[in-house]
Parts: C-alpha cells; structure tokens; sequence
C-alpha cells in the first residue's frame, strides 16, 4: 500500500512536468538583451577633461629653504554692526523674563494625611531646622499635603530631600509648577 502511494504521487509528478514541457514555447525567441547598467572601468570611458572645471588658484606655494618673513595681517574693520539690534532684543528678552512668575520644577511632599495637628507639628520641624525652605501646607477634603521647597532642577531637589528626609521619612519628590524668586537668579 506503501509503496503504491509513493508510485501514484510519482505519476502525477512526472505528469505535471510534462505538462508544463508541453506549454513552453516550441521556438526559442531571442529577446534583445537587457543593456549593461553595471559600472563602466575607467579603461573603457572615453577619456573627458575636467580642467575646466577644476578651481585654479595664483600663488601656489613654493617650498624654499630660507624662511620668508610674512607680514601680520591687520584686522579688518566691521562695516555693519548689529550690536544696537542684539543689544535691543536683549533687553526685550529680559523685560519678558521679568513677568514670568512660574517654570516646571520640583516639590518635596513631605506630609500625605488626615491629621492636621500632625502636617504642623512635620512643618515647624522642617522650618525650625531649614529657615529658608518656602512651604505649602494644602487641604483638599480629607486630606492635609505639606510641599516644601521650589526647585528648578532635580539636581537641587535631589540634594535638599536627603536633608529633609530624617525628619520626614516618607517625604519624596515631585514634579510641580513653582514660584520663581528673581531675587536669587
């Protein structure tokens, strides 16, 4: 049974290959061959000149054995100056950055709960140690949230959680809208 299956798979193989021997054209056509889009050797271009194309340049450099003495080359005047115009933007600059009162930065919450005797007693522990920390105490029903601090770059909030937190231990960082001081920058 084996081996009759084999034979019959055989058959309709040998079949199919006759079959498409069959269709195939009986006259060989000689299509025109496809042209040569490989890359021509240099020995085979037809030579070109690119001189004309070629910067040239006067005064090329003689090698000689005495060194030759070269004059310094004054410094050349500017003919526009724009130090009125930048000097102008500048200040523009500067009066805008002076009405910007808020950036992207950092806050220390330094108290998450339910107990505001608690948020205070945190508060007066972080001031009474660090005077200069700005703090917000926030309450939105039930919960008290003590933000310390207003940093421009986690580099600072960085260094000033590592003060904070022994005195408030689940104290971490986040990122927050804060009040700039133009009186440090």
């Amino acid at each position: 049974m084996k081996h009759l299956l084999h034979n019959v798979s055989f058959v309709f193989a040998l079949l199919a290959l006759a079959s498409c021997a069959a269709t195939a054209p009986s006259v060989a056509t000689t299509a025109p061959a496809p042209a040569d889009t490989t890359r021509k050797t240099p020995a085979s271009l037809p030579a070109e000149d690119l001189s004309k194309y070629r910067p040239a340049f006067s005064g090329a450099k003689t090698e000689s054995s005495a060194p030759v003495a070269t004059a310094k080359p004054r410094p050349v005047p500017p003919t526009n100056q724009v130090n009125t115009q930048i000097d102008q933007r500048l200040r523009d600059q500067a009066y805008t950055n002076q009405n910007v009162k808020y950036a992207q930065g950092y806050r220390i919450l330094a108290y998450v709960g339910l107990e505001r005797d608690q948020a205070m007693a945190v508060r007066r522990t972080i001031i009474g140690q660090y005077p200069e920390e700005t703090d917000y105490v926030t309450f939105k029903q039930p919960v008290y949230r003590l933000w310390v601090g207003d940093y421009l770059t986690r580099l600072e909030a960085e260094q000033a959680i590592q003060r904070i937190r022994p005195l408030a231990p689940k104290a971490e960082l986040q990122p927050a809208q804060i009040v700039l001081n133009k009186t440090t920058y």
